[in-house]
């Protein structure tokens, strides 16, 4: 007898073993069909919708700074969006490296996540690290304080163009300048706005300070001359009348310095420089929690409790999308490598 009548009757004849097959896989069939599965999909869970379990957010800077501040905003409202917590971790050190190395480190699935700041676009050329923006997927920028040109309220220059041309006629170390550490941002603000006027990268002497406040303290004080940081973080001081805002380094005026000209107005000069904060996650993510994060971040920027915290700190608000956001890093990273070449800070 042969194997097909031995299953069916029918006169076809089978392989050997091929009957015997067809039985097993009709009873798995008729048995995924009995328990209401699909088939070929096995019989385990569905999987879950992402995210989760916790996402972790890191901050390469210390508790209680503007980037603590913008990423613990930030997580909170994520959370509410997500439906799971946001947990942010300050991981400090080596000028940002650690920080932003452990982000761009992390395994690509979704649940570590950081906030990039602008440092990504200095320390490689400062031979502090090989890593670059590059190392990362940008979802979206969510803050930009643009530079600016202060000086104290009594000093003798009151626009930008007699503190230009008092700079360009001076010999160098005869102005001084501070707000950063040596080599800091606000210390490539001031010698790439120096660069765009035609003026030697040593005509201004920088005296390195522990920040802004530090530096535009001395200013008034009169042990410096002009600072160069960002308007924001001379708000108190102007308000209080003892700091006078000559320019801002961004495309248009700010919101909070009506008065205060762009330097480009001021001058003519096409430097631009702002400290900016963007949301990243490592590189590989699967497309579905890249979609979903980058979602929620947008979201997020446009709620009123990120636009409502954002002001009342005095912090510029500003969007870009992932791509939009990705080529304004590569551009200020280009810009503030020719700076630092110039200036003999590159290595």
């Amino acid at each position: 007898m042969t194997a097909g009548n031995a299953t069916s009757g029918n006169a076809t004849e089978l392989q050997p073993g091929r009957g015997r097959r067809h039985v097993l896989g009709g009873l798995a069939l008729a048995m995924t069909a009995a328990l209401g599965l699909t088939p070929g999909l096995g019989a385990g869970p569905a999987l879950a919708e992402y995210p989760e379990r916790p996402i972790e957010m890191i901050v390469p800077w210390g508790a209680g700074g503007g980037t603590d501040a913008v990423g613990r905003i930030f997580a909170q409202i994520l959370q509410e969006n997500l439906g799971q917590p946001v947990n942010v971790v300050n991981r400090t050190g080596g000028s940002g490296v650690v920080g932003h190395t452990a982000i761009a480190r992390a395994k690509p699935d979704g649940y570590t996540m950081g906030v990039m700041t602008i440092e990504i676009d200095m320390m490689h050329w400062q031979g502090l690290t090989d890593l670059t923006y590059q190392d990362f997927d940008i979802l979206g920028m969510v803050n930009a304080d643009p530079g600016g040109l202060m000086v104290s309220e009594d000093s003798e220059w009151k626009d930008a163009v007699s503190l230009r041309d008092a700079i360009k006629a001076a010999g160098p170390g005869t102005f001084k300048a501070s707000g950063t550490g040596q080599g800091g941002i606000w210390h490539l603000n001031l010698l790439g706005w120096l660069m765009s006027e035609g003026i030697p990268v040593n005509a201004v002497t920088w005296v390195p300070s522990e920040g802004a406040v530090s530096g535009l303290t001395d200013m008034v004080a009169g042990g410096v001359n002009l600072v160069p940081s960002s308007l924001a973080e001379g708000r108190a001081l102007i308000e209080a009348g003892k700091v006078l805002p000559l320019a801002s380094m961004s495309t248009e005026r700010q919101a909070l310095f009506p008065d205060t000209p762009t330097i480009k107005e001021a001058t003519g000069s096409d430097w631009q420089l702002s400290v900016w904060r963007t949301i990243v996650v490592p590189k590989g993510l699967p497309d579905d929690a890249r979609a979903r994060l980058a979602e929620a971040v947008k979201a997020a920027y446009d709620s009123p409790t990120y636009q409502d915290f954002m002001k009342e700190r005095g912090f510029g608000l500003r969007w870009m999308g992932p791509d939009e956001a990705t080529a304004q890093v590569a551009s200020d990273d280009a810009s503030l490598g020719a700076v630092m070449k110039e200036a003999g800070l590159a290595k």
